[in-house]
């Protein structure tokens, strides 16, 4: 890499020679880790003229930090940071990191510290990757994406690529999703009642937004997906959570007054529990007598290799109450940031105006390879084949689960992609999560799913998408033996 000569200021109120200063920007930049062995200096008279001084201060400055190994100066070629250059020192603090605001005070709404299902950067390289939610490089058709792209990129898909699109969404992804996605949900909608947004999380924050804030009663599931918990905490609504069974929320428990109820009924998260018909019937009933809405997050329905899935909860809205939120990330892959809500037309046109504010629109490109994609048949050819690998996975880990004597705690009635799993009441399974990570193994703690300042600590959700159907066996030997031993421990 070139470094830029952009990085290259000098201060005129500097008490320090302008060649100092030059070759201090050059150290600071080694010592911090911003450039590495091999980039590349800007020529010294391009240098020099960039600063405004003679070629031979710069040369000067370079040639000292040769002296110092900071820099190798190849014959004909320029100026190099050496690969022994000393290596780079702890972070510096960066600009603003004496500045005088006091942030606790200033900072009206806080995202951060809130508690969330984390895992390392490097997962694929934990042999037993018990991780939710993430795709299998031996499943996904990479080739086929790639043609999609190109085809994308190609001339005559130039307004797709480049356009800005505004209020717009991508005309044949819009189409895909009215005529071939939501059917298989029951879900009759026009295109007008359809936008495309960054990932359900996206689709999710929209609608919080327009519906949840300024103190709004909202219900939540407990336990709940963090994503949601977190939405509506930032949202200032007035959040209710309640508590799940194992067929999911159950309407009679939903407190008199009800804003707005965010609900995942075909596969709760993280139990995956599905909510039966008469609950989900009772649901819309409640809502129409005490004049609530619902977001409704469907994910997952896709992997349904146990058996059909029910009709999604919109599918059965006979007055506008529901909010239905899809995604693509989990059957396409996480990366691709690509969802839909699908509303009544004054919703949607208010959530198409709050992106348009936000972010305008998800790339062109993007909706468009994707477009592609489902379109040619790859998307229905590739959730085949993962649902015959998830039947796989599952069946074995069943096995697994049986013979080491782990307790489910709950399963997804079709089928999906993890398993809400229950320790002793002894195990604290961040502590065994810690502990199974040396061991090659990572698991989802249960902690951050719940609400309150004193949760259950004994849960965990082990995902099975990204673990080869060979290695499960042995490691959920391993994640027995870590259970048996802080039990032990604890008694």
């Amino acid at each position: 890499m070139t470094i830029s000569r952009e990085v290259f200021f000098l201060d005129p109120e500097a008490k320090t020679s302008k060649q100092s200063q030059i070759q201090q920007i050059v150290a600071d930049a080694v010592l911090s880790g911003r450039v590495r062995a091999g980039d590349k200096l800007p020529s010294t008279r391009q240098l020099a003229k960039h600063l405004g001084v003679s070629r031979i201060t710069v040369t000067l400055a370079f040639n000292d930090l040769v002296a110092e190994e900071y820099l190798s100066s190849r014959a004909r070629s320029g100026y190099f940071v050496s690969s022994n250059a000393p290596p780079p020192a702890q972070p510096s603090p960066g600009h603003g990191a004496d500045d005088k605001v006091d942030w606790s005070r200033a900072l009206r709404r806080r995202y951060a510290g809130f508690p969330a299902v984390e895992k390392p950067a490097d997962w694929r390289r934990f042999p037993y990757p018990f991780v939710y939610g993430q795709a299998d490089p031996e499943l996904f058709d990479q080739a086929a994406w790639r043609l999609c792209a190109l085809e994308a990129l190609g001339r005559r898909e130039f307004d797709s690529l480049t356009l800005d699109y505004g209020e717009q969404d991508d005309p044949e992804l819009v189409n895909f999703i009215v005529s071939q996605t939501l059917p298989r949900r029951g879900i009759r909608a026009r295109r007008e009642q359809v936008l495309i947004t960054l990932g359900a999380q996206n689709a999710l924050w929209l609608a919080a937004q327009l519906l949840c804030g300024d103190g709004g009663r909202v219900v939540h599931e407990q336990p709940v997906y963090a994503g949601i918990r977190d939405i509506l905490r930032a949202s200032g609504a007035a959040r209710h959570p309640v508590t799940v069974d194992e067929s999911g929320l159950d309407p009679a428990a939903l407190p008199e007054a009800t804003d707005v109820v965010v609900v995942t009924p075909s596969h709760h998260s993280p139990t995956t529990a599905t909510m039966p018909m008469e609950r989900r019937r009772a649901l819309l009933r409640l809502a129409a007598e005490r004049d609530f809405l619902i977001i409704e997050d469907d994910y997952e329905f896709e992997m349904s290799f146990l058996a059909p899935p029910s009709p999604a909860l919109k599918s059965l809205d006979t007055e506008g109450r529901v909010i239905y939120a899809g995604s693509f990330s989990k059957s396409v892959f996480p990366g691709l940031r690509l969802g839909y809500l699908v509303g009544s037309e004054p919703f949607i046109r208010e959530a198409r105006a709050l992106r348009t504010t936000v972010l305008r629109h998800p790339p062109g490109f993007i909706q468009r390879t994707t477009a592609r994609f489902l379109a040619k048949g790859h998307y229905a050819a590739l959730i085949r084949r993962m649902m015959a690998a998830y039947e796989a996975r599952h069946g074995a880990a069943l096995e697994a689960f049986a013979r080491r004597g782990l307790q489910i705690a709950g399963r997804a009635a079709f089928g999906g992609s993890s398993f809400w799993m229950r320790a002793p009441v002894n195990v604290d399974t961040e502590e065994l999560a810690r502990i199974l990570q040396s061991d090659g193994v990572l698991i989802d703690p249960g902690r951050p799913f719940f609400e309150g300042a004193d949760p259950p600590r004994n849960y965990f959700r082990l995902g099975f998408s990204s673990i080869g159907v060979d290695r499960i066996p042995e490691g959920v030997a391993r994640i027995a033996r870590g259970i048996s031993d802080l039990d032990s421990k604890a008694e």
